[in-house]
């Protein structure tokens, strides 16, 4: 289930919770949220990047051992390999 993250649309008629930013997981299907669960104010689903993390479960060992490569961008057009 993604986790939605929404922020108050009038923030001069909002309490913290949502004047601050506030995320909700929610189903696919659902609609997206019109007011905030606390202060009843208005609020409107902001756009954030997924998070991408690192190699915490050893991806990049993995990926070594089978024999792919991985390049790391070093500039416009300028790769340096990594393994």
């Amino acid at each position: 289930m993604p986790i939605r993250e929404y922020i108050a649309a009038d923030p001069g008629n909002s309490c913290r919770h949502c004047k601050e930013s506030f995320e909700e997981v929610e189903q696919t299907d659902t609609t997206a949220l019109e007011t905030c669960p606390r202060c009843g104010g208005k609020v409107q689903r902001q756009f954030s990047a997924p998070n991408v993390g690192g190699s915490a479960s050893g991806l990049d060992d993995r990926a070594k051992n089978a024999g792919f490569t991985k390049y790391n961008k070093l500039g416009k057009g300028e790769y340096e390999k990594k393994f």
